[in-house]
């Protein structure tokens, strides 16, 4: 479902057994920096405390993807293969009355994750609440406006030979309906991965499946999104991780923490991009090397999908 519930890690038994996508977890594409597979996660997501992994008061940066542009230097770091978008909030602008309006349809807490408050409930109580909710979803679908240079980002990666995949928890049918109105339902997106497939985010095993599906490794992958779901599952995969910035997630990209890239509007990823991802270098209490704060990184973000 949308990015911005209460987190959740997998969808209605109903659902998943009527799924078109695979369920099973992919294992991690050749070159995923995370090999192992997180604990579950639990169903309410926190900020984890910075124990561990921190930023100096001057933070220095080192590439992390090589420019796209082929008139800059060589960098030596990764090309960029393809870019992953959660869609609520990323692809569309934020509509934060749809959650209260799918918990008084469903008759969820607001303390309760909706997906899985709905997995609790009797068959015929879960079928209806459900349908309450994919009907909110397809309203929210058919009202959303999509952000900010979207299309002119979409342009720039289709002419530079970039793949783009989609990886939400909204259920497919919302997700069609944006896709359609906007003129995008036609290859541009491959694959589409919805709340069918389990599990969802925050963990990280819709990203390797796409990777695996783009026959790419992650370090060469770009995860796009608004919430905490988006960051974690990107840093937990390996990925580059942007956030799109809103009036509800500034905390997100304060420090660049879990964000490698923070953007206003879409179409700055341009220019990012063209010159290449810097990635701030963190460090580890203690000053530890390289491959310490890499694990740091890792266990950060396995850290919240234990929480």
């Amino acid at each position: 479902m949308a990015d911005s519930f209460p987190k959740t890690s997998s969808p209605t038994a109903a659902e998943a057994s009527s799924a078109s996508q695979t369920s099973r977890p992919p294992l991690p594409p050749s070159g995923a920096s995370l090999r192992r597979s997180p604990s579950p996660a639990s169903n309410t997501m926190r900020l984890p405390s910075p124990r561990r992994l921190s930023l100096s008061s001057s933070p220095t940066t080192r590439p992390r993807l090589a420019p796209l542009s082929p008139t800059r230097p060589a960098t030596g770091a990764p090309k960029l293969a393809g870019v992953i978008f959660d869609v609520d909030g990323t692809l569309t602008l934020p509509q934060p009355w749809m959650f209260s309006a799918m918990r008084r349809a469903a008759a969820v807490p607001d303390s309760l994750d909706i997906l899985t408050h709905i997995g609790t409930l009797p068959a015929p109580a879960a079928a209806a609440a459900m349908a309450a909710v994919q009907d909110i979803e397809t309203q929210a679908m058919a009202e959303a406006r999509t952000q900010p240079g979207l299309h002119v980002l979409l342009k720039h990666l289709q002419q530079r030979g970039v793949r783009m995949g989609i990886l939400t928890r909204n259920c497919d049918g919302p997700v069609q309906v944006l896709l359609e109105r906007e003129a995008l339902a036609r290859g541009v997106f491959e694959p589409v991965v919805t709340r069918a497939f389990v599990p969802t985010k925050p963990r990280p095993e819709g990203i390797w499946h796409i990777c695996e599906t783009w026959g790419v490794g992650v370090e060469n992958v770009v995860m796009v999104g608004d919430s905490m779901d988006d960051m974690a599952a990107g840093r937990a995969a390996g990925a580059v991780t942007v956030l799109v910035r809103n009036e509800r997630n500034k905390e997100l990209g304060e420090g660049s923490r879990w964000a490698d890239v923070v953007v206003g509007r879409l179409d700055e990823l341009v220019d990012v991009l063209e010159a290449g991802v810097e990635e701030v270098v963190r460090e580890v209490d203690g000053g530890e090397g390289a491959e310490e704060v890499q694990e740091a990184v890792k266990e950060e973000a396995e850290a919240v999908l234990r929480n």
